[in-house]
C-alpha cells in the first residue's frame, strides 16, 4: 500500500491553491475554454477526494488489523465495536 495517491492529492490541491492565486491577480483569465476557477475547484475537489479516500482506507485497515490481532490472542471483540 504505498502513499502517492496522498502525495498526488496534496499536489492538485497546491496547484489549485497556485491558480486561484494567479488568477485573484490577474496573470491568468483562462485555461483553454474553461475559466480558471472552474479548474481550480475541480483540481482541488479531486485532490481533496485523493488523501481523504487514502485516509479513510488507511484507517479501516487498521481496524482490521486489530480486530485479527484480537482474534488471533483469543480476545472476545468488543461488543460496541469499538477498540
Amino acid at each position: 500500500m504505498t502513499r502517492a495517491w496522498r502525495f498526488i492529492g496534496y499536489a492538485l490541491m497546491a496547484v489549485a491553491a497556485l491558480l486561484a492565486v494567479a488568477m485573484r491577480r490577474g496573470m491568468i483569465a483562462a485555461i483553454g475554454p474553461f475559466p480558471v476557477a472552474a479548474v481550480a475547484l475541480l483540481l482541488g475537489m479531486i485532490g481533496v477526494m485523493l488523501v481523504f479516500t487514502d485516509l479513510m482506507v488507511r484507517g479501516l485497515y487498521a481496524q482490521v488489523d486489530t480486530a485479527k490481532r484480537r482474534e488471533e490472542e483469543g480476545e472476545p471483540p468488543a461488543a460496541d465495536g469499538q477498540g
